[in-house]
This record gives structure tokens, C-alpha cells and sequence, in this order.
């Protein structure tokens, strides 16, 4: 059996603003002394002129960001989500959401799978943060694949959206002749009639991979890629619910504020399920070997399958 290919998000939004570069010259890219880890530097080194790095002052670049889109350029701005989303929250806020400005956030390093950086940098909460600014969107793709065709659907929407990447390599689960990013809309990924499984980001992988292990044990779990979390595919998450009667939501972010707050927003109002949100406790991250985080918080396949095999013998 071949070995599955493996390519962090973060090195697909460094090509991919490499690829739209080429094709639009209003696009831009800052960065806050980053370039290296937030791959921008690819874009850096093709596109020196449109290239501008803002130094250790990310409140700073969301505003300079902000004047360059109401001049006509389209800027990605980029840097750790624990500083996009966290050290200038007020100024993408006030700067860019308020006047809805067409800014792109490409915020890499997301989540717990940052490893030894520890806690500080392991941005659990940022989903929740930008979810809450009016008129934002929020994308969190599960792939190489995803993460591309994400970037570019950010440069088509006219608006502020924020784009969560990775620093761990990901399994390349989309690359099919008949994969389509749209916007706002969930992926079906696994029929099942049991349990329906909401992932996003990383955890789309582990779900699916986790569904495989539960056919064994006769559990039909049907898996949806929810790569946008906002705006939610809610017709999607409210026909599924209703078609299983249970719901897991899988998320490398905070069970408070992120995917499983969403869905359960969704099904409160339209359709009451039981659900269960599999992600982070309300704890902070720690330091440690990205690989052995995920396992340790149970957001691998082997954590994810043991939590929604006990939700749906309980239920």
C-alpha cells in the first residue's frame, strides 16, 4: 500500500498566493516578520514588489491592510493565528470588519498542532473570535487540496474572510476528479446511517479514518467536511441531523465558540439532536511533539473513534 501524501496548510496558502499572484496584480501579501513559517516567502520571492513585511506589529498590518483595500488592492495579511485572531482582534475588528473592507487573514499555526511552541501560541480560540465579527467568514480547510482552492475563493469574495492553517502535515484526502469548494457549503464525504459526523481542518482526516474503524464494529457513521464555518451550510447540518438523529461535531479548537457551538446553534432552533463536540475541554494547549498532542487531546482517528462508539451506544 502506497504511503498517503502529507502537506501542511500553511505550504499550500504560501502556492497558492503564488498562483493568484500570477493572475492578479492587485493582489497583495504582508506579513509581521513571518515569512519563513507562514510560507509567504514563496510569494515573497516571486513577487518582491508586492511583498511588505510590517515587522512584529500585527495590529499595525491589519491597518495598513485596511488602507490598501480601499485603494483597490486585494490584501492577504499573515501571521500566527494566536496574532491574527488574538493580538490584533480590536483592529481587524474596528478596521475591517466594521467597514467590511475586502482584507483576506491567512492565519497559519492554528491550533494545538503548533506542538512545542506550548499554550501561547496554540490558538484554540480563534473560531470563535471571528465567527462573531458581523459579515466575516471562516474557513478552516482539511487539506492541501482544500486549502488551495480556499485561498482563491477568498480572493473572489468581495468582503473580509479568515483562512485557519496548519503547521502539521495533513493527509491529501480531496484530490478527486469531482472535488468543488464553494463557499458555505458542507462536503458529504461517508454515507452512514447511525451518527452524523461534522469535522473540520485537521480533524476531517481523523473522522473519516475513525468512521472506517466504527464500520467494523457495525456503527454507519456518515462523515461531512465542514470547511466553512461561517457562513454554516445550515441546510445541510439540519438534513443530516434529521436523517441519522445523532450528531458529533470534531474540531482542533475549543468545544466553546467553534464548529460545535455552531452546529448546536443550528439544531437548537430547527432541529433538536443530541450532539457531542469533540475538540479542546475548555483547557489550554501544552508543549509537545504535534503528533503526540493530537492523540493525547483524542483528536486523532484512534481518540475520535473511541468518543463517538461510547455517543452512540449511550444514545
Amino acid at each position: 500500500m502506497s504511503e498517503v501524501k502529507k502537506i501542511a496548510t500553511r505550504e499550500s496558502y504560501g502556492n497558492a498566493l503564488v498562483d493568484l499572484g500570477k493572475e492578479h496584480d492587485d493582489l497583495i501579501v504582508l506579513d509581521a516578520d513571518l515569512a519563513g513559517a507562514t510560507k509567504t516567502g514563496i510569494f515573497k520571492k516571486a513577487f518582491p514588489e508586492r511583498h511588505l513585511d510590517c515587522g512584529i506589529a500585527e495590529a499595525n498590518m491589519a491597518g495598513i491592510a485596511a488602507g490598501l483595500s480601499t485603494c483597490g488592492k486585494v490584501p492577504f495579511i499573515s501571521t500566527f493565528a494566536m496574532f491574527a485572531a488574538g493580538r490584533a482582534y480590536e483592529q481587524v475588528r474596528n478596521s475591517i470588519g466594521y467597514p467590511h473592507l475586502n482584507v483576506k487573514i491567512g492565519a497559519t499555526h492554528a491550533g494545538i498542532s503548533v506542538g512545542e511552541d506550548g499554550a501561547t501560541h496554540q490558538c484554540l480560540e480563534d473560531l470563535a473570535l471571528m465567527r462573531e465579527i458581523p459579515g466575516m467568514v471562516v474557513i478552516n480547510p482539511s487539506d492541501d487540496v482544500e486549502a488551495r482552492a480556499a485561498v482563491k475563493a477568498a480572493y473572489e469574495h468581495v468582503g473580509p474572510v479568515y483562512l485557519r492553517f496548519g503547521r502539521l502535515a495533513l493527509p491529501v484526502i480531496n484530490d478527486t476528479p469531482d472535488y468543488k469548494f464553494e463557499i458555505g457549503k458542507g462536503i458529504v464525504l461517508k454515507e452512514g446511517t447511525d451518527v452524523t459526523v461534522f469535522a473540520t481542518g485537521l480533524c476531517v482526516s481523523s473522522a473519516l479514518e475513525a468512521a472506517e474503524m466504527l464500520e467494523k464494529d457495525g456503527i454507519s457513521a456518515k462523515v461531512v467536511n465542514i470547511h466553512t464555518i461561517k457562513p454554516l451550510d445550515e441546510e445541510l447540518v439540519v438534513k443530516a441531523a434529521k436523517e441519522t438523529g445523532k450528531v458529533v461535531t470534531v474540531e482542533e479548537h475549543s468545544v466553546i465558540g467553534g464548529l460545535g457551538s455552531a452546529v448546536c446553534e443550528v439544531l437548537s432552533e430547527k432541529a433538536p439532536t443530541k450532539v457531542l463536540r469533540v475538540g479542546i475541554q475548555d483547557v489550554f494547549g501544552e508543549s509537545g511533539p504535534a503528533v503526540e498532542l493530537v492523540h493525547k487531546y483524542g483528536l486523532d482517528a484512534e481518540g475520535v473513534y473511541g468518543k463517538i462508539k461510547t455517543f452512540v451506544k449511550e444514545n
